[in-house]
């Protein structure tokens, strides 16, 4: 990493004020033996914190002490059977301090366990689906008692026009002018077609309809009659339609350009619900010991179930369950979400794009702590370090260093590229409007059919 160099030398500044004199320091000057799974003479795959090193260096020039790394192959941290585990090596005196994940307080009777130093809680790996149709979009902007109330409106509009129509033809027509310059036009009408006027208001009123939806699609029109009852209710449903509108279109546009990207689980509650998904967990980590414990309970013993349903539940290694993480699949990796991030940003920096991603809800907070041999005299003096570290702020900052999320993978909105440019829409984004499209053709086609077999055959 290029901040490396600078960053220890960074906390060497920061570390070599020293404790204060009034504090005895059983560490200056010892020479500590040290595991840390991730150190680069360790097997490739082993599990451990990624700030662990820097940790490390901190505590060391913090404390004065001096350490050498300790090649490690074992994965468990108890021995179980013929696999060793890395707490033997505390037991055996082979080690001073084993830094790694320690979940705090079951293993307190065996060991020394330093102050927690990570806060994390529990998440879960899915894949990225792929988007589906955009098929709802068009639907989407309005609830549907707004959709109805939008329906029953057009009815009740179309059915007080027309009827004022068929009522107006019958008024005198000395009643006003309006009156006079429509029956003076029906009169006209029915000198060219031979039609009696209440025939031609008839079919005036057939296109009511036309009138109503065309000003609900921003269509305008010519209002049909010049009487004011029809004009004031013709303005009423102009203003109404307007609302409408503008409602509808400064909502729609969300809906059309975000992607249908529907994730497979939501909550730990949908995986233990679900009986097609399959759960995910290292073998021998903290949460797959607990959860395999006879006599786990609550939250345990469901996730307990839920492994012992499959017998390709637990990986012996963190690339095996990863690699099973796939869009065709319906595996979900269960770990904490530190070293989740570290998943997807690992996956980013391979494949260039977001195949992973985390569920929108985490579950059971955890901590994790640091091991000595039991009865260790270095343990108050670790702790004091490690709150050293806590109060200025550099293990949440490390993060930053260690962990900067790929923006792609932030949950930010994927249609928006760098910089300034955006995505143009895909066909998946206006499929709603294509099919909306498709559907009124094939029904105009359908009536268009039934009209000639009607006049030619009936």
């Amino acid at each position: 990493m290029n901040h490396f160099p600078m960053l220890i030398l960074w906390l060497t500044i920061i570390a070599k004020c020293g404790f204060s004199s009034s504090m005895i320091n059983p560490l200056n000057g010892q020479h500590l033996r040290v595991i840390w799974p991730l150190w680069s003479g360790n097997p490739k795959g082993l599990r451990g914190p990624l700030k662990g090193g820097v940790a490390l260096e901190f505590l060391s020039a913090r404390l004065n002490f001096t350490y050498e790394m300790v090649r490690v192959r074992e994965i468990r941290l108890e021995p179980e059977g013929k696999e060793g585990g890395l707490f033997s090596y505390l037991w055996d005196q082979r080690c001073d301090l084993l830094i790694t994940d320690v979940p705090p307080p079951f293993y307190r009777s065996k060991i020394d366990m330093t102050t927690p130093w990570v806060f994390s809680y529990y998440g879960l790996l899915i894949p990225v689906n792929d988007d589906t149709a955009n098929i709802n979009a068009v639907v989407k902007p309005f609830q549907w008692p707004v959709w109805l109330g939008l329906g029953v409106s057009i009815v009740c509009v179309t059915a007080i026009l027309i009827l004022i129509l068929r009522f107006s033809s019958h008024l005198p027509k000395n009643l006003n002018s309006n009156t006079q310059v429509e029956s003076s036009g029906n009169d006209n009408l029915e000198s060219q077609d031979g039609r009696h006027p209440a025939d031609v208001t008839k079919d005036q009123s057939g296109k009511q309809y036309l009138y109503v939806i065309g000003n609900l699609l921003s269509q305008g029109g010519s209002c049909p009659s010049n009487r004011l009852p029809f004009r004031l209710v013709a303005g009423v449903w102009c203003l109404a339609a307007f609302i409408f509108v503008q409602a509808y279109n400064s909502t729609l546009f969300t809906y059309v350009v975000t992607p249908v990207n529907q994730p497979l689980v939501n909550s730990i509650n949908d995986v233990l619900e679900s009986n097609d998904i399959q759960l995910l967990v290292m073998k021998a980590s903290p949460l797959e010991v607990l959860s395999m414990n006879p006599n786990a309970t609550g939250l345990f013993l469901k996730l307990g179930k839920k492994l012992r349903s499959s017998a390709n539940s637990r990986c012996k290694l963190k690339s095996e369950c990863i690699s099973a993480v796939t869009p065709e699949s319906r595996n979900v990796y269960v770990d904490p979400v530190n070293f989740l991030k570290d998943v997807i940003k690992e996956d980013f920096n391979k494949t260039g794009k977001c195949n992973l991603q985390l569920a929108k809800e985490g579950f059971m907070p955890t901590a994790t702590s640091f091991a000595l041999p039991k009865n260790s005299p270095y343990t108050k003096t670790i702790n004091r370090g490690l709150l050293e570290l806590q109060q200025i702020g550099l293990i949440d900052f490390w993060d930053t260093w260690f962990r900067p999320m790929p923006p792609q993978c932030n949950g930010k909105d994927p249609t928006k590229t760098s910089g300034n440019k955006l995505s143009a829409l895909s066909f998946k984004n206006l499929t709603g409007a294509f099919l909306l499209l498709a559907v009124g053709l094939s029904l105009s086609l359908l009536v268009f059919l039934l009209e000639q077999i009607y006049y030619r055959f009936i």
